[in-house]
Order: structure tokens, then sequence, then C-alpha cells
């Protein structure tokens, strides 16, 4: 299959093409059937000032490419708390995952990590991004093509800005990089949650995840780049 192809599967309008294949269903990834599939979500976390809350946790924004393979490696990080698939960066109003994926919003799929930062901190944060992610892809992430699936932090707050600038020039310093980092710091912006089937995609479809995530060639490319680190 095509890297257009696989990407295209992540389309709604491919479930409904593919209702008369069973065995393709259960394989194809990021097809969305319903309303809720393609309906904004109802609440919005706006861009706070700090990135504690009253809480004593922490929040931190990362886009990564599709935001189904962002959230795994937080959630089995110790110290988060949790963590929520959405789109921020762009200017659409509540936009819906048909609008994003379209492009045109200037939104990104992005994860919305909340976590304890007494037991991780944010430096680490950027490393568990940064190793899940290919930095020299320009407005792409492996086979999903486009500015939504760009590579991009949104550090909340002096500290994890200057924390995230750091973390970039290390990157940027880094010897098996031949190409510019096309990764980018960007201001924090209003979180819109995504539509309840993408959140944690890959407790929840499993198979169709694997599929994804194999097809899309993303553990191959980061094996490439990180080696064993990754």
């Amino acid at each position: 299959m095509s890297m257009h192809a696989l990407a295209a599967l992540r389309h709604p309008s491919w479930l409904r093409a593919l209702a008369s294949l069973p065995m393709l269903i259960v394989l194809a990834a990021c097809a969305p059937s319903g309303a809720g599939a393609t309906s904004p979500s109802s609440r919005t976390v706006d861009a706070p000032s700090a990135a504690r809350t009253s809480g004593g946790t922490a929040v931190a924004v990362f886009a990564g490419g599709c935001f189904w393979c962002m959230q795994p490696p937080y959630d089995k990080l110790p110290g988060v708390i949790s963590t929520e698939a959405g789109y921020t960066g762009g200017h659409t109003s509540r936009p819906t995952y048909r609008q994003v994926s379209a492009g045109g919003t200037g939104h990104a799929e992005a994860v919305r990590v909340t976590y304890d930062p007494r037991k991780v901190s944010y430096p680490k944060l950027l490393d568990v991004f940064w190793h899940n992610i290919d930095p020299v892809a320009v407005n792409r992430q492996f086979c999903d093509v486009g500015d939504q699936y760009r590579s991009a932090i949104f550090p909340i707050g002096p500290q994890q800005h200057s924390e995230a600038e750091a973390s970039l020039r290390a990157i940027q310093a880094d010897p098996r990089f031949k190409r510019p980092i096309a990764t980018r710091i960007e201001p924090a912006a209003t979180f819109y949650p995504a539509e309840e089937y993408h959140q944690a995609y890959y407790r929840k479809n499993p198979l169709r995840y694997k599929y994804y995530r194999y097809g899309c060639g993303r553990d191959q490319r980061l094996q490439q780049i990180w080696g064993n680190a990754g």
C-alpha cells in the first residue's frame, strides 16, 4: 500500500467505503464512523498562563503527528496522570477531526499531558517527545502529510519555554541530523479535545492501531533515527 493510500485510511470516508469488506475494516486505521467522529468537542481547554494547576499537577502540550501514536509513550511514563488527544495551534474554533485532517485550520494534532512534576520533569517529557518523532520532517510525520501533522512544542509559561528552547538547541546540535530541525516551538493556545473515538485509540482498537503504525513506517523510522534509545 502506498504512503498516500495508507494516510487516506485516517479519513472517515474510508470506513464507509470498506463497509462490505469486514476483514479490511478490522485492519483499517484512523477511520472514524458515526456522528461522534465528526462532531466538535463540547469543551475546550484555554491556554493556561502557567503549567502548574491549583491541584499541584502540571500540563504540557506536544504535537508529533498522528495523536494516536503520541498517547502511548506518555501513558506508560511514570508520573504521567493522563493524556488527551486534541487539536491546537490553529485559527478554527471547535474544529472537527474531518476539518483538521483536511488541512486549512492551522491546527496540529496534539496531545495534552497532565503529570505530577514531583515524579516526572518537563525535560523528561521533552525527551520522550523527541524520541517519538522525526525532527527533520517538514509539515509531516511519517506517512501523514500536511501542517496538521507538524511536530511542535507548545510550552506553557516561562520555565517550560526556557526548557523547550534548551532541548531544541541540543537536538539542533546533535550530529546525527544532517538536515535542519523542522520541529517548532509555538505559543500555547486553546486546546480542543478530539472526538471520543480518538481518545486512547490504541487501547480501544489495538489491531487497527498496530496496522496503521506499522504500515506508516513509524517504528522503522524511529529505529533508524534513534536506535535502541527510541
